[in-house]
C-alpha cells in the first residue's frame, strides 16, 4: 500500500452495514445494540439499526458480512524515529505492518532511537517540535502517531516546558530514560508539564536503552506521572510486590506492554480488577525494541490478557481501545458520536476452536481482521498479517 503523504479529507458518505458484533471500547457497554454506522467527514454521524440510520447517497458502503467492528486500536507506547522507519531494527515499513494489525493511532514515549539523539536542552526541545511536526504531516499509511515526546535532563527549567507546549508538543518521553532519574527531580518537572498540559510517562523496571536506569515503585510514586509506563517493565519488571504497590498507591495509568514480562502484566490486570480499576488499564507495545517491532502486538496483548488473565475479550479490547483514548484525550478509540471513524473489522479465524469470535479470543486465538478504516477512509482490506478471517468485509 501507497504510504499517505498526509491526513487526508473523507469524501463523501461511508456506511459500513451488517455488522455481526458491535465493541464499543465503552467498559460501561462494551457490545453495542447496532448493526449499521454512518461516518461523514471523517466523524461518526449514525450508530443504529439500519432500519434508523440515513444511508442514502453513499460514496463508500461496506457489507460487514456479519464481522465484528471494534474502534481502531490504539497503541500507547512506540518508539517512532523518522517516517515509517526505525533505526532501532534496521527496518521499514513497522508503522504500516501496524496497520494489518488493527492499530490506527500510537503514541509516541520519546524519539529515543534517533542516532545522534540530542541531550542539550535545545537540541530535544528542536527534536521534540520537529518530531511533531513530522507526524501532524505524514501518516504512514494513514496511521496517526502522536510524536514529539522530550526526553527530560537535568537543567531544564519552567519556561523549556511553557515553550514546548506553545510550540504544539503534548507529550514527554519515558521519564527515566535521560539524566533526570531522582523521584524529586522528576516529580518538579512533570508538574510544570502538567501545569502547561503535557501528559508525561515514566519508565519503570530496569534498564532498557543505553542511559536508562533502574526505577523502582517508590521513584514512581514520587515522580506522579500520568501514566506508569510498562509497569511490566521494558523488558524486566519490578518485583510484583512493587507491582501491587503502584497499583494501590495512586490512580495513575497502568500500561501494560508486549515488550514486558508475561507474569507481571498479568498480575498487574488482576490487581487493577481486584481494586476495581480496570478503567485505568492500557496497552502499547513498547517497540520498536531490542525484540524487534511487532505488527500484532496490540492484537497479541488482548488474547493473551484475555485468556490467561480471565478476562472478558470485549473488556480487553476497552483496554486497548476507549481506556487509551480517554486517558490519552484522543478523540478515536470509542464508538460514539462524532467520534473519528477509526474502526476495526474482524472475525474468528479461521479453524480456531472458539465457537466466535470473543471466545476464540478467550480461548488465545488471534482474531482475522479484515479491513482497517482510518478517518472514514478504508486503509487496508484483509490483513497480510493475522490468520484468514471465516468472514471478510467487502466493499459493495
Amino acid at each position: 500500500m501507497a504510504l499517505a503523504a498526509g491526513p487526508e479529507k473523507q469524501l463523501g458518505k461511508l456506511v459500513i452495514r451488517n455488522i455481526g458484533l458491535l465493541l464499543t471500547g465503552d467498559l460501561a457497554s462494551p457490545i453495542g445494540d447496532a448493526d449499521t454506522i454512518v461516518a461523514e467527514g471523517g466523524r461518526i454521524a449514525a450508530i443504529g439499526r439500519a432500519a434508523d440510520c440515513d444511508t442514502g447517497d453513499a460514496r463508500v458502503t461496506i457489507d460487514a458480512h456479519g464481522c465484528a467492528l471494534s474502534p481502531g486500536l490504539i497503541d500507547s507506547h512506540v518508539h517512532p524515529v523518522f517516517g515509517d522507519w526505525t533505526p532501532r531494527q534496521s527496518q521499514l515499513g513497522w508503522i504500516e505492518s501496524s496497520l494489518h494489525g488493527g492499530v490506527t493511532t500510537m503514541i509516541s514515549a520519546g524519539e529515543v532511537h534517533l542516532p545522534g539523539r540530542p541531550r542539550d536542552i535545545v537540541g530535544l526541545k528542536a527534536l521534540a517540535i520537529t518530531a511533531q511536526r513530522a507526524y501532524a504531516n505524514f501518516r504512514p499509511a494513514g496511521v496517526k502517531v502522536v510524536a514529539g515526546a522530550p526526553v527530560l535532563e537535568q537543567g531544564m527549567v519552567e519556561s523549556d516546558f511553557a515553550e514546548l507546549a506553545a510550540a504544539g508538543v503534548g507529550l514527554l518521553g519515558e521519564v527515566g530514560l535521560g539524566t533526570v532519574k531522582a523521584g524529586y527531580e522528576a516529580r518538579e518537572m512533570v508538574a510544570w508539564a502538567r501545569k502547561y498540559g503535557i501528559q508525561s510517562t515514566i519508565h519503570t523496571g530496569g534498564p532498557s536503552v543505553p542511559g536508562s536506569g533502574y526505577i523502582d515503585a517508590d521513584t514512581v510514586l514520587e515522580a506522579d506521572a500520568d501514566i506508569i509506563g510498562h509497569i511490566n517493565g521494558g523488558h524486566t519488571a519490578l518485583p510484583l510486590r512493587q507491582i501491587r504497590c503502584l497499583c494501590e498507591g495512586c490512580l495513575r495509568g497502568i500500561e501494560i506492554v508486549h515488550n514486558g514480562n508475561e507474569l507481571a502484566g498479568l498480575s498487574a490486570l488482576r490487581y487493577a480488577g481486584e481494586l476495581g480499576q480496570m478503567s485505568r488499564v492500557i496497552l502499547g507495545t513498547d517497540g520498536p525494541a531490542g525484540s524487534g517491532a511487532q505488527p500484532l502486538g496490540i492484537l497479541r496483548m488482548v488474547a493473551m490478557l484475555s485468556s490467561l488473565g480471565d478476562v472478558p475479550a470485549e473488556t480487553m479490547f476497552c483496554c486497548a481501545t476507549g481506556n487509551t483514548a480517554r486517558m490519552r484525550k484522543l478523540d478515536c478509540g470509542l464508538i460514539e458520536m462524532g467520534r473519528a471513524a477509526d474502526f476495526l473489522l474482524m472475525d474468528r479465524a479461521q479453524h480456531s476452536s472458539g465457537t466466535d469470535l470473543l471466545d476464540s479470543i478467550r480461548k488465545g486465538d488471534l482474531p482475522g481482521v479484515g479491513m482497517v478504516v482510518i478517518d472514514g477512509i478504508v486503509r487496508c482490506g484483509r490483513s497480510r498479517n493475522t490468520p484468514p478471517a471465516e468472514r471478510v468485509p467487502a466493499i459493495v
